[in-house]
Parts: structure tokens; sequence; C-alpha cells
């Protein structure tokens, strides 16, 4: 069974479909696992080594299914020629088409993912998910540097090496496929931030949820070493991140946000997550504002300089006008086309900043989808998907309005404790 991503709405029987269709696709794809006589069994296979233990206890099967195909691939960082063994997930499908790389919010993992990976798959897009430094799976037994443009640079090596790789062939010098890079809530602002330093790697942008505004970690950044340590320790709280699914998801069950917290938690477990984090913590963060609106600002700018010049020197009107043309002209600013989509229920950025964002932006139209809280890609799957997949390809993106949304129904016997993750 195919769903479609034309259909009107996704429901449990659909995505139960679905789910076993996407086991059968994984196994077949990687050689990991079956399925069992009835179709409704658990896929047989192996998690990587390298993911923590707690993994098996993950009962969502997309969840499972996208863990075993999770794997490291190695990045060039620095001129000494050292590699991160990256986490990510590859593509089985290789076409013409630009790929779309899907990055994760703050703090989470390509696990964030498993509900609309499957529909990208199945409308035939290339498309990898990708863990960002310092977070999700990666080796980082010898820590590197988890600020932005470490982040942002390893980024880049991950397509040079990875995409490149898929076909033996460098990214940069052969292949020249600029991608369609798609980020969810921080992540936005990491895809901006990308977008802006490596134009030529980035045909479009869609911004899912963009958190985006804020000046960095702020004054977390000053925090005392212990001090920060102890503030990233409260994001491994099971109860904390529990809590958050109450502003993060417009409606989700009990069962399934116990589920969501599990998966959500299982990079936390590697032994140098704090470290990462705290080292990105105090680096300052992300500020990308004046990479939305800089050549905005310097217009504005150059109006109200023009004005009061004129009125006193025409000579100095026109060198002023030179040097912001200038400016104008060297500004770093976001220059892609870009999809905006936002859920009408967002609790955790307003559709305000959805807005600004599309209005501070050169070129960008926003998709608001009903019923949906932050997280479209998780809450409302074949949105997301149909969106995403109508934008890669150039078609005229229609938005998609869900009435109804059916949350999955989860075992009986799903992870309801705080002990199971121990």
């Amino acid at each position: 069974m195919a769903l479609s991503l034309v259909s009107p709405a996704i429901g449990v029987d659909d995505l139960g479909n679905l789910r076993r269709d996407f086991r059968v696709f994984s196994c077949r794809a990687h050689g990991n696992g079956s399925v069992n006589g009835n179709g409704d069994g658990d896929v047989d296979g192996v998690f990587p080594s390298f993911l923590p233990k707690q993994v098996e206890r993950i009962k969502d099967p997309l969840a499972r299914s996208l863990a075993q195909r999770i794997q490291r691939l190695p990045v060039q960082i620095g001129a000494s020629g050292n590699c991160i063994m990256s986490s990510c997930v590859k593509s089985v499908i290789q076409n013409n088409s630009n790929p779309v790389v899907l990055l994760h919010c703050f703090d989470s993992s390509c696990l964030e993912w498993r509900c609309t990976y499957p529909l990208l798959e199945e409308a035939g897009l290339e498309a990898w998910a990708v863990d960002v430094l310092g977070w999700g799976f990666s080796d980082l037994e010898r820590l590197p540097p988890c600020d932005v443009a470490s982040k942002r640079h390893h980024l880049y090596q991950w397509m040079f090496w990875s995409l490149g790789g898929c076909m033996l062939l460098l990214w940069k010098s052969h292949i020249k496929r600029p991608v369609i890079l798609v980020g969810p809530s921080l992540g936005a602002a990491v895809a901006i931030d990308f977008a802006v330093n490596y134009p030529e790697a980035v045909e479009k942008l869609v911004l899912i949820g963009a958190s985006v505004y804020a000046e960095g970690t702020g004054n977390l950044s000053r925090l005392a070493r212990p001090l920060a340590y102890a503030a990233v320790s409260l994001l491994r709280s099971f109860p904390l991140r529990l809590c958050s699914n109450l502003l993060t998801y417009k409606s989700i069950s009990l069962a399934m946000s116990l589920d969501c917290t599990n998966v959500g938690l299982l990079h936390c477990l590697l032994p140098w997550w704090k470290d990462a984090t705290v080292n990105f913590m105090i680096s300052g963060g992300y500020n990308v504002i004046t990479q939305i609106k800089q050549i905005l600002r310097c217009l504005l700018k150059k109006e109200g300089l023009l004005l009061r010049a004129i009125s006193k020197n025409i000579m100095a009107a026109q060198e002023i006008s030179l040097k912001l043309d200038s400016k104008i002209l060297s500004a770093q600013e976001v220059k892609q086309k870009t999809l905006i989509i936002w859920g009408e229920h967002d609790q955790i950025v307003s559709n305000k900043v959805a807005m600004r964002l599309q209005h501070e932006l050169q070129d960008a139209i926003m998709h608001q989808i009903p019923d949906c809280g932050h997280l479209p890609h998780i809450e409302k799957p074949n949105s997301v998907a149909k969106l995403i997949a109508d934008f890669a390809r150039g078609d005229r993106c229609q938005e998609v309005h869900f009435n109804h949304f059916n949350p999955v129904k989860r075992p009986n016997f799903v992870v309801e404790s705080i002990a199971d993750l121990n």
C-alpha cells in the first residue's frame, strides 16, 4: 500500500500501513532485518553498536526503523586531517535532483525525522538526515569545538565527503548540486547561518517553526563552568522533557509523549553529550538576525543618511550613497528562495515571528498548518512531506489543511517510567 502525499488526512490505519511498508522497505534496502508473518511485528533488525543500549526499549516502529539505518561516515575537519565519524541517515535514492538535507532542533538528533522521512523517500526524493555537530550520535570522544563556526564547517565538510562520496566524487568539484536545506526550530538558525556562509551549497531553504530571532544563548554564555554543567544537566531530565511536550504539540497522548521523550533523550546518554552542549552554550550560540535583514537595514540607513546629507552637501550625499551601495552589495544575508512552515498552534514561537520572517527575507512563502504545534514534521508528517516535495521540485506549494489528527495508538507495553532509561 502506497500512501499518497496528496491524501487529505493521515489516519491511524493509513499510518499503520505506512509503518509496515517502511519497515519492509528499510529491511530490503539494508539487509538488516525481517518482518514477521502477519506483517505487523517489529523488525528483527540490528541497531548500530554505537547507539546507547536504551534504543532497544523504544517502541515506536518508525523510530526503530530509522535508528537501524543510522550510519557514521568520516568527515574531515581542520588542516590536520583528523576525521569525525559523523552520524546520519543515508539516502537509498540517488538521482539527478538536488538532495534534501534534514537538520534537527536544538539538542536533538536525526531520529526527529522518523515520521516524515519515509514519506519523503516515498515521494522519490534523495533525502539525508544529518546530526548537527555536538548533538545526535556522532563519535565525539575526542571532543572538537562545538560553537557555531565549527558546526557550520562540519556540515560543509559532511556535504563535501558524504554527498560527494556516495558517488565516489567530490561534491565541490564534480557533483555541484546545491541542496534543499531543511531546519526546524533552532535548526532553522543553523540552516540560515550555513546558507549565508556557503550560498553555493544551498539552492533552497525550508524553515519549520523557525527560532531565529534569539540573540544566542544570552546570559547562559557567561555562566561559570560548574553552573553551566548544572544547567545542561537539567536538559537530560525526563520530567522536564515530558512536560515540554505539552507546549510542543497541539494534541498528544500520554503514551505517545512518553515514547517521544525516550526518543528525544537517547542521544543525551552518550558520554560526551554534556561536554559538547556546555561548549556550545558558553560559545554564545546562534544569532542570525543580521543575516536575515542586513540589506533591509542598510537600505533604511541609506535613505535616512541621504535625506540628512542632501540638505547640507550634495557631494557628501553622493559619497555616502557609494559607500552604502558597496556595503549592500557585499552584505551577507539569505538570498535563497525559502519556504516557511508554521504550526497554527505553535506555543514556542508565535506566528507573528513567522510573518516577520517572511517580510524580512528576500524571497519567502509561508504555509501555516492547522491544528498543529511547534514540530509539524512530527505531528503532521503528511502535510510537511507534501510541502517539501512540491517545493523541492519547483511545483507550486499548495497549503494542506488537516482538520483532524488521530494520534497513533501505542502498544500497552510502551515505556512509562524514567527507570527504563537507567
